[in-house]
């Protein structure tokens, strides 16, 4: 599958099908002129609500031309396990949640390229709920998936909030999706934001739910990529945003792991690339997550095979989220990385893997039972 292009969150609507809906054009005609370009109907190769796939495939349509108008709508109405949602073209603005007796659901983006199906909103930690209080990291999520067996094709999953729109709130953590079901597939989807990004984490403590992305794209700035998962991102691509707050580096960190330290098994990054907006050594490739909830924690990643720019800082590409845990106590590694990013110049700040400690580090051994990339 082609690698999505890397399309800003900035820019990301205008993208979209939402730059129409931006100028006063209904979705319902925007949906139909994109299925018109490509020669199919808003749903695709998928069927239709006239001619259903089966009984457990649901349709989503902004404009009313499926079984509903809004992808929270079709994720309540599928009240049991195997349900697969065929989502047309269309800027869903609304949050989402999957819960956990939802198993073994499927989100497929209608036309095939991920730009043309976003679900995007903009809450933040710090964002006031109308009930007091505030949402918090987790309650930013625009997604929320705590289901077994999930899997997206083709879509994009956004938060738009903006810190300079919002000066005087100082929780700016504002997830696109948190992801929390064992056996949770992600291909060729986009993940939008700007701090923590994607939130790939588990259920419990003890629980290591397994996650797969394939030819994704990822984009933020604050730790975007964080969590207790068991994760495998395999040609993905992720990329560092430019900072108009800071004036110096760095800007952030791509990669926050805080994987439990009963988990043998924490993020592998495979195969991919990371790009950047912003100036050279500005961001560090990763820092260790152990929060106050596990101080047991002792975050896992794993980058391999991997491109990175320039924008990646190489002298000292890790760093610490608290002086009480150092990154060199976690287990962090890399092996046969290439691009200015990934130049050793100082080997101890860059943990290499032996040719024989590698073998340990495949999606077979990360991911078990579960081959999830034979079925993509």
């Amino acid at each position: 599958m082609t690698l999505p292009a890397p399309v800003s969150r900035r820019s990301f609507v205008v993208a979209s099908v939402g730059a129409a809906l931006a100028l006063g054009v209904s979705s319902q005609a925007q949906a139909q002129a994109q299925a018109h370009a490509r020669g199919r109907g808003p749903f695709g190769r998928y069927g239709s609500p006239s001619a259903r796939l089966d009984e457990r495939t649901l349709y989503v349509h902004p404009g009313g031309l499926g079984d509903h108008t809004t992808v929270q709508a079709a994720v309540n109405a599928a009240s049991g396990s195997g349900y697969t949602l065929v989502i047309a073209p269309g800027t869903y603005r609304e949050t989402v949640a999957v819960s956990a007796a939802r198993t073994e659901m499927t989100w497929i983006g209608a036309s095939g390229e991920a730009r043309d199906v976003v679900v995007v909103y903009d809450n933040a930690a710090g964002t006031p709920k109308p009930g007091g209080g505030t949402y918090g990291t987790t309650g930013s999520a625009t997604t929320l998936v705590q289901a077994d067996g999930f899997t997206a094709r083709d879509l994009t999953f956004a938060n738009d909030w903006l810190r300079a729109e919002h000066p005087g709130i100082s929780g700016t953590q504002a997830v696109a999706i948190k992801v929390q079901g064992d056996r949770s597939a992600f291909v060729g989807c986009r993940f939008l934001g700007h701090q923590d990004t994607l939130y790939a984490d588990s259920m419990a403590l003890g629980t290591f739910a397994r996650q797969y992305y394939r030819d994704c794209y990822v984009e933020g700035d604050v730790d975007f990529v964080f969590g207790r998962a068991t994760a495998v991102y395999e040609s993905c691509h992720f990329r560092t945003l430019i900072r108009d707050d800071l004036t110096g580096a760095p800007y952030g960190f791509v990669f926050a792991p805080s994987t439990a330290g009963a988990n043998p098994r924490g993020y592998l990054v495979t195969g991919g690339r990371i790009s950047s907006e912003a100036p050279d050594a500005y961001y560090k490739l990763a820092r260790p997550w152990v929060p106050s909830s596990d101080t047991t924690a002792r975050p896992m990643l794993t980058v391999r095979g991997t491109r990175m720019s320039a924008g990646i800082d190489a002298v000292e590409p890790y760093t610490n989220m608290s002086s009480g845990f150092p990154w060199q106590d976690q287990r962090f590694a890399e092996y046969r990385n290439a691009g200015p990013g990934a130049v050793v110049s100082v080997p101890e700040n860059r943990p290499q893997l032996t040719s024989s400690e590698a073998r340990s580090h495949t999606r077979e051994a990360y991911l078990g039972d579960w081959t999830p990339w034979k079925g993509c």
